[in-house]
C-alpha cells in the first residue's frame, strides 16, 4: 500500500502515536487554540479520522490572555493496561499534566499536574516490571551556557497520586557538542536495550531525530555515531521539506516499525502551514534505527507492508454545540460564542478583535495548502458602529488578513484589512455595500492572495496580488501554522447581535 506524505497535512504538529489492538492513535500540539490536542485514528496509517479532542474542556485547557503560540505544547499519547494517557505541557498554565481516558474518543480526565516535572516536551514509559517513568527536558543544572543548553531527565512516577517520586537524573543532553534544545524525548524498550529518540538542533532548519541507548534505564546512554539519524538539515533552503524532526516511533501488529514526525513544507522560502505530519519507515540495523533505509530523507509516497482498510480521509464527529472536531476557536471561548445551526453556524458578536490576545469569536479550519479557495455566505446586519463579520486567513493576532462586511464611521462597507508583524493593522481596500446576505472569498496561489464579495450582483474582487508571506513562520513567528475562520466582532462594545454562517467551502488543489 501507498502512503502520501503528509500524513496530516497543515498545522499538525509535535505528533506522537502509539498502536493498540490493530489500530494507531495519533496527537498533535494545538497551542493557544481550543479545543486542545486532536486526537486521531487509523487502521492502516493512510486513511486517519479525527475521534475528538483530548483536552474540550476549559477546566482541561485554561489558556487565558495568551498569544497564539503558548498553550500546549508537544503532547505524548501512550497505553498501558487498559488505559490511555496524554501527556503534555502547558506552557500557559500548571506546567506538564497527565490525562486518563478508557477509550481514545473520550472523555479524558481532568489533569492531574505532576509537581517537581520542571520544562517541557514530557513523556511516559512503562517498563516491564510495570514501574512508570516520565522522561522530559530542563535547563543545565550547572547553568545554561549557550542557546538552548537543556538537558534530558529521567525520573520515576507514581500513578496513584500523580507525582514524581525519587531523585531524577539528567542522562543525555543531545548527540551534538552543545547540541541546542535536546527536546521531545520518547523512551522505549527493545531487545534488551534502552533507548532515547529525542530531536534537536531547534525546530527551524537544524532539526534533526537523534537516538542513544542503554542497557540500564538510569544510563549511561551510548551516543550512535550515526547522529543524526534523520534529518533535512543538510538539503539546504531550495528543498521542498525541511525542519524535519520531533518523531516518535510505532510498531504493527505484524513487527514492523514506523515513525510519525513533524516537518514544514516551505513555498518561496515561507511556511503558512506551521509543521505537519509526515510518516517514515524503520528498520533496526545493529541494534539502531534507521529512518527509511537507502533512502535518508522523508518521502512523497511511503511504500508499507500493510492492507489498506479504509476508503478516503474521514472527517466525523461534532460536538455539543454542534461544531465538528476538526474546527477550531482561539483561546477559551466564550460560552455559546458559536452553535451548528441548520447547514451552518451562529456566532455571537463579542467585544474582542482578532488582533487583541482575547477569546474573539472565530470558528476556523486548518490551511493545508498554498493553492486554496476558502468560501462562506454570511447573513447578517450590522446594528452598531464598529459591529463586523467576515472570513480570516489567520495566523495569530498579530499576523492576519480578512475581508469583512460592518458598519464603520457610520456606514455599511465591506473591508478587506489586514494585521502584520511589522506594519500593524492596515486597511487594504473598503467599499460601501448595504446588504442582508455576503460572500467572501479568500484564494490564494503560491504566496499571492485574492480577497472577493458577493452581495448577489456577482463576484467582485476587492483586493487581489496580495502578498502571503507575512502570514509565515519565517515573518510572524512562532509555532502556529495558518487557520481559516469565520469571525465577527462588535470592536471594544458589548452587542445581543449575531451572525449566521454558511460554513467553510473549501476546496485545496
Amino acid at each position: 500500500m501507498e502512503i502520501k506524505n503528509p500524513i496530516l497535512p497543515g498545522f499538525y504538529p509535535d505528533p506522537s502515536a502509539c498502536a493498540v489492538n490493530g489500530k494507531f492513535y495519533l496527537v498533535n500540539s494545538s497551542f493557544c487554540y481550543f479545543p486542545g490536542v486532536p486526537i486521531f485514528e487509523s487502521t492502516d496509517l493512510k486513511h486517519w479520522h479525527q475521534i475528538g479532542n483530548v483536552l474540550d474542556r476549559a477546566s482541561q485547557l485554561p489558556l487565558g490572555h495568551e498569544g497564539m503560540s503558548r498553550g500546549i505544547f508537544a503532547p505524548t499519547i501512550r497505553y498501558h493496561e487498559g488505559t490511555f494517557y496524554m501527556i503534555t505541557t502547558n506552557v500557559s498554565y500548571g506546567g506538564n499534566f497527565v490525562v486518563t481516558a478508557t477509550d481514545p474518543a473520550g472523555p479524558w480526565s481532568e489533569p492531574h499536574y505532576l509537581a517537581g516535572a520542571d520544562g517541557i516536551d514530557p513523556s511516559l514509559f512503562f517498563d516491564d516490571d510495570g514501574k512508570c517513568y516520565y522522561i522530559g527536558t530542563r535547563p543545565n543544572p550547572e547553568g545554561v551556557g549557550h542557546n538552548g543548553d537543556w538537558y534530558i531527565y529521567i525520573q520515576e512516577v507514581d500513578l496513584t497520586n500523580w507525582c514524581l517520586v525519587g531523585d531524577y537524573k539528567m542522562v543525555w543532553n543531545g548527540a551534538m557538542r552543545k547540541a541546542e534544545w535536546p527536546e521531545g524525548p520518547h523512551l522505549y524498550k527493545k531487545d534488551g536495550y534502552y533507548y532515547i529518540l529525542h530531536a534537536e538542533g531547534g525546530t527551524g532548519p537544524a532539526h534533526a531525530v537523534c537516538v542513544a541507548r542503554s542497557k540500564e534505564l538510569w544510563g549511561p546512554y551510548e551516543n550512535n555515531l550515526m547522529n543524526p539519524v534523520f534529518t533535512h538539515r543538510h538539503l539546504g533552503k531550495d528543498y521542498p521539506i525541511r525542519y524535519v524532526g520531533h518523531a516518535d516511533l510505532i510498531e504493527d501488529t505484524e513487527g514492523n516499525w514506523y515513525a510519525v514526525m513533524l516537518a514544514s513544507r516551505p513555498c518561496e522560502w515561507h511556511t503558512n502551514m506551521g509543521r505537519e505530519t509526515f510518516l517514515a519507515k524503520v528498520t533496526w540495523e545493529d541494534g539502531w534505527p534507521v529512518f527509511n533505509a537507502g533512502i535518508g530523507i522523508l518521502e512523497d509516497t511511503v511504500t508499507v507492508p500493510l492492507k489498506e482498510t479504509e476508503g478516503e480521509l474521514i472527517t466525523s464527529g461534532k460536538d455539543a454545540d454542534g461544531i465538528p472536531f476538526t474546527m477550531v476557536k482561539l483561546r477559551n471561548p466564550v460560552d455559546g460564542m458559536a452553535k451548528g445551526e441548520g447547514d451552518g453556524y451562529r456566532l455571537k458578536l463579542l467585544p474582542y478583535t482578532l488582533a487583541e490576545k482575547e477569546p474573539a469569536a472565530f470558528l476556523g479550519l486548518r490551511q493545508t495548502s498554498y493553492y486554496f479557495t476558502a468560501k462562506t455566505t454570511v447573513d447578517f446586519t450590522p446594528k452598531a458602529d464598529g459591529e463586523a463579520a467576515g472570513l480570516a486567513l489567520f495566523q495569530s493576532e498579530q499576523a492576519f488578513l480578512a475581508v469583512v462586511y460592518g458598519k464603520f464611521d457610520g456606514k455599511n462597507q465591506v473591508r478587506v484589512a489586514k494585521n502584520s508583524v511589522k506594519g500593524g493593522i492596515e486597511l487594504v481596500a473598503a467599499e460601501e455595500l448595504t446588504a442582508d446576505k455576503v460572500s467572501f472569498t479568500i484564494s490564494q496561489k503560491g504566496q499571492t492572495a485574492t480577497l472577493s464579495y458577493d452581495a448577489g450582483a456577482g463576484e467582485k474582487v476587492l483586493a487581489s496580488g496580495l502578498s502571503t508571506k507575512f502570514l509565515s513562520t519565517e515573518s510572524a513567528g512562532g509555532f502556529v501554522g495558518c487557520t481559516i475562520g469565520m469571525f465577527t466582532t462588535a470592536n471594544g462594545k458589548e452587542s445581543s447581535n449575531t451572525a449566521f454562517f454558511s460554513g467553510i467551502d473549501y476546496t485545496a488543489e
